[in-house]
């Protein structure tokens, strides 16, 4: 491992589970691609400080149109942050703003137009789902996972079912007090619904600290 002051640029991407992070970590040594989850937490913009590098090697993915990224990515194994700044264009520009969403790397999916022309050949089939089956990825509210959909009191719903849904999510760190600490070692999309959960709750990220706090 070796650690190096440096500057995240992390910015939001908008994808077919929600938005999602990318982001580039510019160093004396190298500018990185980095993809944790770790980033879930966060807010678009430049964060200045120092990173421990845990890993740097090469990495590619596929585009929608086809096109194939190559990438020198790293692997972070912990941070701290000191500064944070708005994202300028230039910024921005130094992130591909059709960037898949890293939960499809991760789970072997294929890209986004693929996706759409196999649902479009299923909704042809004759509907076989089971009353208790989630509902798929594009029938629910854009920007929302089924456990989301779960976790937000729908009409006729007792403020009991919605405690028993965020006590699902967040597992053993539920109930949640006035600061919460996230399990980052989670899978991604649980991550992702914790932290937007948590935001829905009143509660806000310290960067500095990597830790929520609810708002007074």
């Amino acid at each position: 491992m070796i650690r190096v002051d440096g500057q995240l640029v992390i910015k939001s991407i908008s994808g077919r589970y929600g938005s999602f992070n990318v982001a580039r970590l510019l160093t004396s040594i190298g500018e990185f691609a980095v993809k944790d989850s770790m980033l879930e937490q966060y807010t678009e913009g430049k964060y200045e400080g120092s990173f421990v590098i845990a890993h740097i090697g090469p990495s590619s993915y596929s585009t929608s149109s086809g096109r194939t990224v190559i990438e020198v990515r790293a692997k972070l194994d912990s941070m701290t942050l000191n500064e944070m700044d708005t994202l300028s264009v230039a910024d921005s520009e130094r992130l591909e703003p059709k960037e898949p969403d890293p939960l499809d790397e991760e789970r072997g999916s294929p890209p986004a137009s693929s996706v759409t022309s196999s649902s479009k050949s299923l909704a042809d089939a004759p509907a076989s789902a089971s009353p208790t089956s989630h509902p798929a990825a594009d029938e629910m509210p854009f920007g929302m996972s089924a456990s989301e959909l779960a976790s937000t009191p729908q009409p006729g719903q007792s403020e009991r079912s919605a405690d028993d849904a965020d006590a699902d999510l967040f597992g053993t760190i539920w109930p949640l007090a006035e600061i919460v600490k996230l399990d980052t070692t989670v899978d991604r999309q649980r991550l992702r619904e914790q932290s937007r959960r948590l935001d829905q709750l009143g509660y806000t990220l310290d960067y500095k600290a990597q830790l929520w706090r609810r708002h007074n």
